[in-house]
């Protein structure tokens, strides 16, 4: 006879293998999983297949059109196009990941901890997290960086210190949504009988959180955090785009299509390429969030 440890570790492996099948049927995220990885790996590993350099400025070919030598032509500088977005795609990339995991850590502790002792630490935790949301994010978030950004750079260095403010900011201002999401599953959870059968063994309320009703929010804590991704990547893009992103010199697709504004006519291409890159990643990223929404929902 199969014992009840084998069989909850059967029905959990049944669930993700279930979830992972409904995925896969799934055309539009099966698509942008395919494109996010081309992506990613295009980013990743430039340096080895693309060796033209993004910071060599070359003013005889400045703003020339695409070409063999320059497959998506030349900045204004006479900088590669292909070499830039390529680099800034790993920047890009990276701030909306660590936006993510710092949105993701922070909505998961507040939900938790509110959902699972309700009363009055819900009450006061609710009532922040409404704050959060009422707040105008995008001129906050200009405000803070214009006022911190040249402080933060003085410590830790400009290139350092602009990602550490950008992946803060944007982090700390989208961690509501999951906040609610963790909450409301905690408070339907905490009153199920699997809790109660801990509660009897002695179970402390560390150890019923993040043990015995976190695994059971993973797939949703999943989706939102892929969805972050895709917010975080267009906020930075925003940043960059106002000139409160990266410094000049560090790429990034935001700042490209800062630097292409006053060539919309004459040189079309310097913002086309750099603004299909955002939409193909913030687009892919959406589809799989959307395709792992539907492969986790039981009614699907």
């Amino acid at each position: 006879m199969t014992s009840l440890p084998e069989k909850n570790y059967q029905t959990k492996s049944n669930l993700w293998l279930d979830s992972w099948q409904k995925f896969k049927r799934d055309r539009t995220a099966v698509l942008g999983l395919m494109i996010i990885t081309i992506i990613a790996l295009a980013v990743v590993f430039a340096p080895w297949f693309y060796t033209t350099p993004g910071d060599k400025i070359d003013f005889l070919a400045s703003a020339a059109p695409p070409s063999w030598s320059h497959p998506f032509g030349t900045d204004s500088l006479g900088q590669d196009q292909l070499a830039r977005i390529l680099q800034g795609g790993r920047v890009s990339l990276t701030v909306g990941v660590a936006s993510m995991l710092v949105a993701i850590c922070l909505g998961t502790v507040v939900g938790a901890i509110a959902g699972f002792y309700g009363g009055m630490v819900d009450g006061i935790l609710m009532r922040i997290t409404d704050l959060f949301l009422a707040l105008p994010q995008l001129p906050l978030l200009l405000l803070i960086v214009y006022l911190f950004r040249e402080s933060i750079k003085q410590l830790v260095g400009a290139e350092l210190g602009v990602f550490i403010l950008i992946v803060l900011l944007i982090g700390g201002l989208n961690w509501m949504s999951v906040a609610r999401l963790v909450r409301a599953n905690f408070l339907k959870l905490r009153e199920m009988e699997f809790v109660s059968a801990a509660r009897a063994i002695g179970a402390k309320p560390n150890r019923l959180i993040w043990v015995h009703l976190l695994p059971n929010v993973v797939s949703i804590i999943i989706v939102a955090a892929t969805l972050s991704v895709g917010n975080a990547i267009i906020t930075e893009s925003t940043l960059s785009f106002l000139g409160l992103g990266f410094p000049p010199d560090v790429p990034t697709w935001g700042r490209m299509l800062f630097d292409a504004k006053d060539y919309l006519e004459s040189a079309p291409y310097m913002a086309i390429f750099p603004g299909m890159a955002i939409f193909l990643t913030v687009l892919s990223i959406n589809y799989i969030g959307d395709g792992l929404r539907d492969a986790f929902d039981p009614k699907s």
